[in-house]
């Protein structure tokens, strides 16, 4: 067994890594770019190597560096993950010449499977279907198109090498063949440095299905049972399952045959998954590629198997058989899997960055995450956050598990697909065990979108919960919105009135005045659809609160940004933005709040000059303080003649709309 083990990735995958080889107490080493220089696997990692700048060219995908942080801290083994190095026969043939075990499966596995055509090629070798189509050596544009007609549109035009949904295009249109031709071709070229297409008959209603097979280097294999993935997006996946739900025993008994028979043509040595398309309504299986490498759902195989896959890749590669023989390895209940991505679902999938403000994972499932609160999610890799996965008994108990653990979950800061995976997980296709890869197209054919919220009462609980949190979710950065001169400031219900603040609150596009009046605890919000009175508490720590509106109670995540509050409240989960509003009669009255000889704040801020002290004699107009708000100043007027008979507060103090800031005694002939 080896001592020290080099993770040549990142994110979740490598936090996921490190713990087996904990569990192992096998010492890890972890590589990470500027970007990751303080990213969650490099703190779980005993040992951390920088290895380059953000861009992925110049630090994750260099082997170079990968193999020279190896050898400077003593790692025996490199684990590749998935993605970047994992199956790049550089980075293998640098281990061996330097005496480095690779996790993974021989550089002859991965050469033979690395290139689409040839793999189609040897399956046919060992007897395993696949789609009609065409893989020949002539690649001219003019030959493409002529067999891609010849097999009958539609068709899928794909890239030979590589995967991840790069190089491949759907042809439904004569017209729409020769474009896609060349943009596959450039894609794949750019992606894979390798610009050969392979053409494939469209599977009308397709399932996508695959195998996981481990196999070590003593010559046994064994399969761990099927998987399905077929709820995707541009043929990346998001929903995976295992089993596979509502198939024939015949046909799960015919993949787990075919994915042996392809794995023994090429000796195969470690763990890899071989992927097939299986048409909805004939169940008729197809060869698509095998993957030899581990796959992100490879923690749903884990579930229903009580095995540790990452274990299994260590021990083979460490020389060690396979711990167990396939009569032994048993399919216990179903688990479900949910790829969590920093994503705008609703705009089409738009990946988002930015700082993590707040992550709070749902207790009683695994998830697999790579981030924390904190984390900075950049442009610089994958949108994957993490993966959340239910176990239970049956497919049923899997999918209620499923989607309330997600509705729990909290991520604070930026967009994430959250509520497409909820929506997702409920609709009758995919609740029934029969959704497609069409599933996302026949579901919501214009795009997802979230349903409406009630907009009148997120406002309210937005504009309360921002003034609750004026003392309790952290400093913000300095110079940070409407918060950096009000930190700390409550509103206060003085002689028994109610202390009133003016708002500004956007919620999806939309800008909206609301007037909050706090008296006795009860906060009353009212803006253009009515009043609405609200409490808030604190429930749990600084960022849960418990809600009443209108009488109705609800769990609620807050947190305060430079623009006003993130929001997790029922369904919805985003920015809100608030801004102190000063009304016009307020910022100009010279009354104030009283008819007699109190001065109060108009509004909430923070007092940076006081002109009188007590004994003075003013005139009424007299500016006695200055009041600072969202940087803007205001001259606090007196409202009446007469003497300065107490200054209540200090410059520098912050204080809330309608404190008494300075009371005088009006002159006897004043009425």
């Amino acid at each position: 067994m080896f001592d020290t083990i080099l993770i040549a990735n990142r994110g979740e995958i490598a936090c996921r890594i490190i713990r087996t080889c904990r569990r192992l107490g096998i010492r890890s080493v972890a590589v990470h770019s500027d970007a990751d220089r303080d990213a969650l696997h490099v703190r779980l990692a005993d040992t951390a190597v920088r290895i380059g700048p953000a861009p992925a060219r110049d630090s994750y995908l260099r082997a170079d560096r990968i193999i020279e942080a190896a050898l400077a801290t003593g790692a025996q083994a490199i684990h590749p993950g998935y993605g970047f190095l994992s199956e790049r026969l550089d980075l293998i043939a640098a281990c061996e010449a330097n005496g480095i075990s690779f996790i993974g499966p021989s550089s002859a596995a991965i050469d033979a499977m690395g290139d689409k055509i040839r793999s189609k090629q040897i399956a046919r070798d060992a007897g395993v279907p696949g789609v009609p189509g065409y893989d020949g050596a002539d690649q001219s544009p003019e030959v493409l198109r002529a067999e891609a007609l010849r097999i009958g549109l539609p068709v899928m035009v794909k890239a030979s090498a590589g995967g991840g949904g790069k190089g491949i295009r759907k042809v439904e249109d004569e017209s729409e063949l020769d474009g896609a031709i060349l943009a596959a071709a450039r894609e794949a070229q750019a992606a894979f440095g390798d610009g050969r297409l392979l053409i494939e008959k469209f599977v009308t209603r397709p399932r996508h299905v695959e195998v996981q097979v481990a196999g070590d280097r003593h010559g046994h294999l064994v399969h761990l049972f099927e998987r399905d993935c077929s709820v995707q997006r541009a043929n990346q996946k998001l929903i995976e399952e295992a089993p596979a739900p509502k198939m024939e025993p015949e046909t799960r008994a015919a993949l787990h045959d075919y994915a042996l028979r392809l794995s023994r043509a090429i000796s195969y040595d470690n763990l890899g998954t071989v992927e097939f398309l299986v048409d909805a309504e004939s169940e008729a299986v197809f060869f698509l590629e095998m993957n030899t490498r581990l796959q992100v759902e490879h923690p749903v195989t884990e579930a229903i198997t009580g095995l540790d896959l990452v274990e299994w890749q260590i021990r083979i590669a460490a020389g060690e058989t396979l711990p167990l023989r396939q009569d032994q390895i048993t399919c216990s209940g179903h688990a479900i899997e949910a790829r969590l991505t920093a994503e705008r679902a609703d705009e089409g999938f738009r990946p988002d960055t930015g700082r993590i403000a707040l992550w709070s994972e749902p207790e009683g499932l695994r998830v697999d995450s790579g981030v924390a609160t904190g984390s900075i999610v950049s442009t610089h890799y994958d949108s994957l956050l993490a993966k959340v996965i239910a176990h239970a008994p049956d497919r049923e108990g899997a999918l209620r598990a499923l989607g309330e653990g997600l509705r729990r979950m909290v991520v604070l800061g930026l967009g994430t697909i959250r509520p497409f995976l909820i929506d997702a997980l409920r609709q009758p296709a995919f609740a029934a065990g029969r959704a497609t890869t069409l599933f996302l197209k026949e579901t919501w054919p214009d795009g997802w979108q979230q349903a409406g919220a009630d907009v009148a009462e997120l406002r309210a609980v937005a504009a309360a919960l921002c003034l609750a949190t004026g003392d309790g979710c952290g400093a913000p950065a300095a110079g940070a919105g409407p918060w950096r001169a009000l930190a700390g400031f409550r509103l206060l219900s003085p002689a028994g009135r109610p202390a009133t603040t003016h708002l500004s609150v956007s919620l999806a596009g939309d800008t909206a005045r609301l007037r909050v009046e706090s008296r006795d605890g009860v906060l009353r919000v009212l803006g253009p659809d009515g009043a609405c009175d609200v409490t808030v508490a604190r429930a749990l720590d600084n960022t849960d609160w418990a809600v009443q509106c209108g009488g109705v109670g609800s769990a609620a995540k807050a947190v305060r940004d430079r623009d006003g509050l993130l929001l997790r409240y029922r369904d919805f989960e985003g920015p809100v933005g608030i801004a102190l509003a000063v009304e016009a009669a307020a910022a100009t009255r010279t009354k104030s709040y009283d008819s007699g000889g109190t001065l109060r704040a108009a509004m909430p801020g923070t007092v940076v000059a006081i002109h009188v002290a007590e004994g003075d004699s003013v005139v009424e107009g007299q500016v006695l303080a200055v009041l600072e708000s969202m940087k803007l100043f205001m001259d606090l007027k007196s409202p009446a003649s007469g003497t300065i008979s107490r200054v209540a507060i200090r410059a520098g103090v912050t204080v809330a709309a309608g404190e008494v800031l300075i009371a005088i005694e009006p002159d006897a002939h004043q009425p």
